[in-house]
């Protein structure tokens, strides 16, 4: 074959890819140029086959972001992008942002965004919130409980539940507590409250002098949130946790002291029994002592030490004794049966 006719073969091959290349990122080109926001078809090739990026996804973002009048480039668009953050969020919060008048640059929006990313909230809903403030309920009806229980000074417990008007904090989003510490601190806050009251009856007649102290507490502090309002939706009394106390601690009293009281008895009981061991050892020493009467008189008598006529006169001495304890002893009556 001729060598000019195979140079046209590659030349058209060459062309015809050139050309089914060019056809593919021509509608997005002809998108992004007519909207105002160009964007070279070289960068769109690289974005393509040599980054990896969807083009048309960051294509469709810039014309957003230049259509509201804020000018990004496919650079800053790429680099968020890569970093794993939502740049069609991102770039809806800033436009949402920059309508309601408040300042959030581009940084400070891809901070946020990829700080709330694997969470339920977005760098949208901070816009969102900062715009239109949000009700947080305090205690949250997630957590399981309805109401925030204190206890006044004359022991009865008091109930309550508030609602808390919060905004974002932009500035201080990122890093900072989100609402589980502002449901927490205006828990404790509502709970010191009600200690600190002499009385029940003062919070339920002042039930707005709660929401002053736990909002002049600067609770917001160190959070994402700006709170601007904390109300008491409702207050109720509880139980007399006083009274109950008092029972509980009675009832540990009366333990303690029957406790005592079994220990004093078992150490009495205890007594009494080493006492019948020591009279039981006496009575044993007594009747071998006597033993020792018997055998003491026959060695005397052996010795000549005591005479005959001398161990009878003993015998007749304890015969007499024994004759004058019988008649000492009160004579006991028989029992009549016809007695009444």
């Amino acid at each position: 074959m001729n060598p000019i006719y195979i140079l046209y073969i590659i030349v058209g091959i060459i062309l015809l890819a050139i050309v089914i290349l060019v056809f593919s990122f021509l509608s997005v080109w002809l998108k992004a140029l007519s909207s105002g926001a160009p964007v070279s078809m070289s960068n769109l090739i690289y974005m393509r086959y040599l980054r990896k990026l969807p083009y048309s996804l960051i294509v469709d973002a810039r014309i957003m972001a230049v259509k509201a009048g804020i000018n990004l480039s496919v650079n800053e668009l790429e680099t968020h992008y890569m970093a794993g953050g939502d740049i069609i969020q991102t770039v809806q919060a800033i436009i949402n942002a920059q309508k309601a008048g408040i300042e959030l640059p581009w940084d400070k929006a891809c901070a946020i965004d990829l700080a709330t990313k694997g969470t339920n909230k977005s760098v949208l809903e901070a816009v969102r919130t900062s715009i239109n403030p949000k009700v947080i309920d305090c205690p949250n009806r997630e957590s399981g409980r309805s109401t925030i229980d204190g206890v006044a000074k004359d022991g009865i417990q008091v109930k309550a539940r508030a609602r808390v008007t919060v905004r974002s904090n932009l500035a201080h989003y990122v890093g900072s507590a989100q609402e589980e510490t502002i449901i927490a601190r205006v828990g404790e806050g509502i709970v010191t409250t009600i200690g600190s009251a002499d009385t029940y009856k003062w919070v339920l007649e002042n039930p707005d002098s709660i929401s002053k102290n736990v909002l002049n507490r600067g609770l917001d502090t160190g959070t994402a949130f700006e709170i601007i309002s904390i109300d008491i939706a409702d207050v109720d009394v509880g139980d007399n946790i006083g009274a109950k106390l008092q029972e509980h601690q009675a009832v540990a009293n009366k333990n303690m002291a029957q406790a005592q009281a079994e220990i004093r008895r078992a150490a009495a009981v205890a007594l009494e029994q080493e006492m019948k061991a020591k009279v039981q050892e006496m009575q044993a020493k007594v009747v071998e002592a006597e033993a020792q009467v018997p055998l003491a008189m026959a060695e005397a008598l052996r010795n000549g030490k005591l005479g005959v006529m001398d161990y009878y006169r003993l015998q007749n001495i304890e015969s007499d004794t024994r004759m004058r304890e019988t008649i000492a002893q009160p004579e006991k009556k028989p029992y009549n049966e016809n007695a009444e």
